[in-house]
């Protein structure tokens, strides 16, 4: 019978058709979140370079600003928010920025042999997804494996300091790279 129509048959073609979408879309969801994912990522450190920029200049200008030869570089990072120096009380930097990678208010300090820091570092072990394109004052990052290895050193001069003033370890415990 010719044009007859049988209701049965046509159900297991809408059913592949829809398994089929069904898998079209959770690829197309998985590829999205990675992709988003790896955005977050990069919009974090390009927080990370500008907080740490912060920090090395918020340092630079604390040694800069002491009085006579010795230049002195802060003791704890409060001292750059409230520096009490003098008379008038200066603030080299707003607040003490959240390490954007971790989320907290928790920093590495690279420290000089007699306890001053000269930088900062983040606390987190996640590698980069960054690895080329960076200023020229970063450019020791492109070989790092972690963001713990971004170390942000403060550019004093060499005859500035003390020299028992030379980059000692830092607060994890882990060596600061040589510039």
């Amino acid at each position: 019978m010719i044009g007859e129509h049988r209701p049965g048959r046509e159900r297991g073609f809408t059913y592949i058709a829809l398994l089929i979408a069904v898998a079209i879309m959770g690829v197309w969801l998985a590829a999205s979140a990675n992709f988003l994912h790896l955005r977050v990522q990069r919009d974090k450190e390009q927080e990370l370079l500008y907080i740490g920029h912060q920090f090395r200049q918020a340092i630079e200008r604390y040694a800069n600003s002491s009085a006579g030869n010795a230049r002195r570089l802060p003791l704890r990072l409060e001292d750059l928010v409230l520096d009490e120096r003098f008379p008038e009380k200066r603030r080299h930097l707003r607040r003490i920025y959240l390490d954007p990678m971790t989320g907290k208010a928790e920093w590495g300090l690279v420290r000089v042999a007699d306890g001053q820091i000269i930088g900062v570092h983040s606390l987190s072990q996640d590698a980069p997804v960054k690895r080329a394109g960076f200023d020229l004052s970063d450019l020791d990052f492109t070989a790092r494996s972690s963001y713990s290895q971004w170390v942000f050193l403060a550019a004093i001069q060499p005859g500035s300091v003390p020299k028992a003033a030379m980059p000692a370890a830092s607060a994890s415990g882990t060596q600061v790279p040589s510039r």
